[in-house]
C-alpha cells in the first residue's frame, strides 16, 4: 500500500488532481470555522462547551456540516441543502415526466436536471438559513440562556441569511471543481471530510466520559463494525447476461458475455437520511411546544425526543426498512432493464427475455434487497444502542450515518485513484 501512495504521487497528472482535492479542503474546512457576521462567537462556544446544554434535534445536520452549524459560521449549512435537493430531484424523476424524459436524454438532459437541483438547492439554502438564524436569534437553537448574536435586528438577520446561503453556493462550486478537476465524486468527499471532521472529539469524548477501558471497547468495536461495512458495501450479486451474435454489414458484433451488478446495499445511505429526518419531525414539534400541556406533546417528547427508548428505536428500524425498499424500487427498474437487454440482443442464461427477465429481476432485487435493509437498520441503531448502554451521544462515531459516509467514500474513492494507477501500470491499493 505504501507504494501505491508513491505511485500516485510519482505521476504527475494524479499528484495534481490529489493536491488540488487537498487544498479545497483546506479552504472548505477554514471556511467551516469561520464565524458568520454578528455571531457572538464567545457565547457559542460557552454554550457547546456546556455538557448541560441540549444540542436541540440538529444532530444530523450538524454532522454534515462537521460541526460548523451550531458554531454559526459562513459555511454553516454545509453540504445538506444539497443532499436533499439531489433526493428531491430523484423522486422528481420518476413522478414528472418532463425530467424523465430529460433523464433519457443523455449527457445533454443529465446538465439540465443538475442545474435544476443547483436551483433547489439555493432556494433550500434560503429557507434553512432562516430557520436557523431565526432559532439563533430566539435562543432555541442550542437552548441557552446567552445571547447568540451581538445583534437581533433586522440587518444582522438579513446579513446572516445571505451569508449562509452563499456558503452553500460556495461549497456547491467546491463540489463540482473537486468532481472537474480532482479525483472522486467533489460532494462525496466534502461530506466525508465533514463527517471526519467530528470523528475525532465524538471519540474523544468517549474516553473522558468513560474511561480508558470503554474507550479501548468502543475501538475494538468499531473496528469490527468497519470490516463489516466494508465487507457488506462490496457484496453484490452479480447475473451473468449473455449477448447473441449479429451480423452487421459485414462485420460480426456480439457474443460477448458480461453480468449486472445488484448490491446487496442498493440504496446507499439515502434510507437512513430519510428516517432520521421523518423521526426529527416529533422532536421539533416537541420544541416549539415545549409549554403546552396536550397529551399528544408528552407522548412524542417520552418516545420520540431523546432516542434512547424502544419504540423509538423500533420505529426508526422500521422506516428504514421501508425506504430502503421504497429507494430501490424507484432508481432500479427492472422493466427498463429487460427491454434494454432485448433491444441489443442480451438474455440471462436459462430465462427468455422480454417479461419472463423482468419478473427474474424483480424476484432477485426483492430477495437481496432484504439483507441490505436489515444491514442498513442495525447500523443505524448503533448510536442509538451506544446512548443507552455507555450515555454516549447520538454523534457516536462508530455506527450510524458516520460509519456509512466514511466506509462509502473512503472505498469509492481508492477505486477511482486505483483504476488510475492501473492505467499506467501500476499496482494499486487493493490486492485481490
Amino acid at each position: 500500500m505504501l507504494s501505491a501512495f508513491v505511485n500516485a504521487f510519482k505521476t504527475p497528472d494524479l499528484r495534481r488532481k490529489l493536491l488540488f482535492v487537498l487544498m479545497i479542503v483546506v479552504v472548505f474546512r477554514a471556511g467551516s470555522q469561520i464565524p458568520a457576521p454578528g455571531v457572538d462567537v464567545a457565547n457559542v462556544q460557552a454554550c457547546l462547551g456546556d455538557p448541560t446544554n441540549s444540542q436541540g434535534v440538529y444532530n444530523l445536520i450538524n454532522l454534515f456540516s462537521g460541526g460548523a452549524l451550531l458554531q454559526l459560521t459562513i459555511f454553516a449549512l454545509g453540504i445538506m441543502p444539497y443532499i436533499t435537493a439531489s433526493i428531491i430531484l430523484q423522486l422528481l424523476v420518476v413522478v414528472i415526466p418532463r425530467l424523465e424524459a430529460l433523464k433519457k436524454e443523455g449527457q445533454a438532459g443529465q446538465t439540465k436536471i443538475t442545474q435544476y437541483t443547483r436551483y433547489l438547492t439555493l432556494g433550500l439554502a434560503l429557507l434553512q438559513a432562516t430557520g436557523i438564524v431565526a432559532l439563533a436569534r430566539s435562543g432555541n437553537l442550542i437552548n441557552c440562556d446567552r445571547p447568540l448574536l451581538h445583534d437581533d435586528g433586522t440587518q444582522t438577520f438579513l446579513v446572516m441569511v445571505i451569508t449562509m446561503t452563499a456558503g452553500t453556493a460556495v461549497i456547491m462550486w467546491f463540489g463540482e471543481l473537486i468532481t472537474d478537476r480532482g479525483v472522486g465524486n467533489g460532494m462525496s468527499i466534502l461530506i466525508f471530510c465533514q463527517v471526519v471532521a467530528t470523528f475525532p472529539s465524538a471519540l474523544w469524548q468517549v474516553r473522558i466520559s468513560q474511561g480508558w477501558w470503554v474507550f479501548a471497547l468502543v475501538i475494538a468495536v468499531g473496528l469490527l463494525v468497519v470490516a463489516a461495512v466494508i465487507f457488506v458495501e462490496q457484496a453484490q450479486r452479480r447475473i451473468p447476461v449473455q449477448y447473441a451474435r449479429r451480423m452487421v454489414g459485414r462485420k460480426m458484433f456480439g457474443g460477448s458475455s458480461t453480468y449486472i451488478p445488484l448490491k446487496v446495499n442498493q440504496a446507499g445511505i439515502i434510507p437512513v437520511i430519510f428516517a432520521s429526518s421523518l423521526l426529527y419531525l416529533p422532536a421539533m414539534a416537541v420544541q416549539f411546544n415545549q409549554t403546552s400541556d396536550a397529551a399528544w406533546v408528552g407522548i412524542l417528547s417520552r418516545y420520540f425526543e431523546t432516542g434512547a427508548h424502544p419504540i423509538y428505536m423500533i420505529t426508526f428500524f422500521a422506516l428504514i426498512v421501508f425506504f430502503t425498499y421504497f429507494y430501490v424500487s424507484i432508481t432500479f427498474n427492472p422493466t427498463e432493464v429487460a427491454d434494454n437487454m432485448k433491444k441489443y440482443g442480451g438474455f440471462i442464461p436459462g430465462i427468455r427475455a422480454g417479461k419472463p427477465t423482468e419478473d427474474y429481476l424483480s424476484y432477485v432485487l426483492s430477495r437481496i434487497t432484504l439483507p441490505g435493509a436489515l444491514y442498513l437498520g442495525f447500523i443505524a441503531l448503533i448510536p442509538l444502542i451506544a446512548l443507552v448502554l455507555i450515555g454516549a451521544n447520538q454523534n457516536f462515531p462508530f455506527g450510524g450515518t458516520s460509519i456509512l459516509i466514511m466506509v462509502g467514500v473512503a472505498l469509492d474513492t481508492v477505486k477511482q485513484i486505483e483504476s488510475q494507477l492501473q492505467q499506467r501500470n501500476y499496482e494499486g491499493f487493493l490486492r485481490s
